[in-house]
């Protein structure tokens, strides 16, 4: 499988800038989800790996191979490149069955019949659609013609499958199902997968790195735990979670190399990281997860803040309680079905060695605990 490569790559469509100065390595067999809001420039970072975008400028190497380059003006085609490319709507040809629709490409490029019958069966077998073959797309579900759409591209042994949102058709439940599927069949396969979504689920969940942009900018590029845990700065820590991450404004005043005392939510705390982080004195923003704000009773040691209860919403599995202290609402999330009355008094605590700082500008500074004083 190849390594992707991209150096400096920017496009622009007048003074509308899509892409700017992106560096990006994809390694071999890697499960790269490119995510952010709409219009980012996530899509037309896709098609420039492809070859359907010409970038501005850049370099894109694919196996060691330059694809393109503006400097020395080389743009191999898609056809070229040996990559597979699964559409949103997945473009089934619909007078044609299962069977001929992931045989048509490997036809198109001249293959044998015993191999084309051999490869179209080991796809019909991976994906599970070997009762689907003589079915045309009409008579499928959605999540079948998927699974076509998916055999169809993987048939010829692309280098790589780039996937533009090819799960935003489906319902919720078919949507779960399918992101089980694409993260087996890509341990299945070892292929290079490259996926665009602005769904931060998908992201998490099936990703070996997520590439998160913002008006063509990268802002992050790591493993899904590591964007959520230590995002790069405050936007990133918005973007991926669900509820959102706890931002309280603050003030700080540096303590040391590693400590600074903050002033928030009406009480005063000790900042403490692990390591050396530089911070001017002023205003700053405390981030933090749900699940590092466990409600506790009034009465014992660990209740460190009170406030009144917003609104709960118990998911089952789950409680999301909101909690509004001072002109603050925070969220909390805790195990298990719970209830609280509207209003009622409820207090909570801050735990965790993953509690972030961010500075004015809104880049993460450090992560640590917090203590009240």
């Amino acid at each position: 499988m190849p390594e992707i490569v991209l150096k400096n790559i920017t496009k622009k469509w007048g003074s509308f800038t899509a892409v700017e100065n992106l560096n990006l390595t994809i390694e071999d067999g890697a499960f790269i989800t490119l995510l952010g809001p709409s219009g980012c420039g996530k899509t037309t970072t896709l098609r420039m790996i492809a070859g359907l975008e010409t970038p501005t400028s850049g370099e894109i190497t694919i196996d060691g191979k330059v694809v393109f380059s503006s400097e020395e003006g080389i743009n191999i085609s898609a056809a070229k490149r040996d990559v597979g490319f699964l559409f949103q709507n997945y473009a089934l040809w619909p007078h044609m069955t299962v069977y001929q629709n992931i045989a048509f490409g490997l036809e198109t490029l001249k293959w044998k019949k015993p191999d084309i019958e051999k490869r179209v069966q080991q796809m019909l077998e991976t994906l599970q659609i070997e009762q689907f073959s003589s079915r045309y797309p009409s008579e499928l579900s959605g999540g079948q013609q998927q699974r076509v759409a998916i055999a169809r591209t993987l048939a010829p042994s692309p280098k790589v499958l780039f996937m533009d949102e090819p799960l935003s058709n489906l319902d919720a439940k078919l949507r779960g199902e399918m992101r089980t599927e694409l993260k087996r069949l890509h341990a299945d396969t070892g292929s290079t997968f490259v996926y665009v979504t602005h769904d931060q689920l998908e992201a998490m969940t099936m990703a070996t790195k997520i590439c998160l942009m913002k008006e063509g900018v990268l802002q992050q590029y790591d493993p899904p735990l590591k964007v959520y845990t230590l995002p790069s700065n405050r936007f990133v820590a918005d973007f991926v979670g669900n509820p959102t991450m706890n931002f309280v404004d603050a003030g700080a005043v540096k303590k040391g190399t590693d400590s600074a005392e903050i002033d928030m939510l009406g009480a005063k705390f000790l900042f403490r990281s692990d390591k050396p982080f530089e911070l001017e004195d002023g205003k700053v923003t405390i981030g933090i997860r749900p699940e590092h704000l466990p409600v506790c009773e009034k009465e014992s040691a660990e209740a460190q803040l009170c406030g009144t209860a917003y609104s709960t919403l118990p998911a089952g599995m789950e409680t999301t309680v909101k909690i509004k202290i001072a002109d603050t609402i925070l969220s909390s999330v805790m195990f298990g079905s719970l209830d609280y009355e509207t209003d009622s008094e409820i207090c909570f605590s801050i735990q965790g060695n993953m509690i972030l700082l961010f500075d004015s500008d809104g880049k993460r500074v450090a992560h640590g605990t917090v203590a009240k004083l």
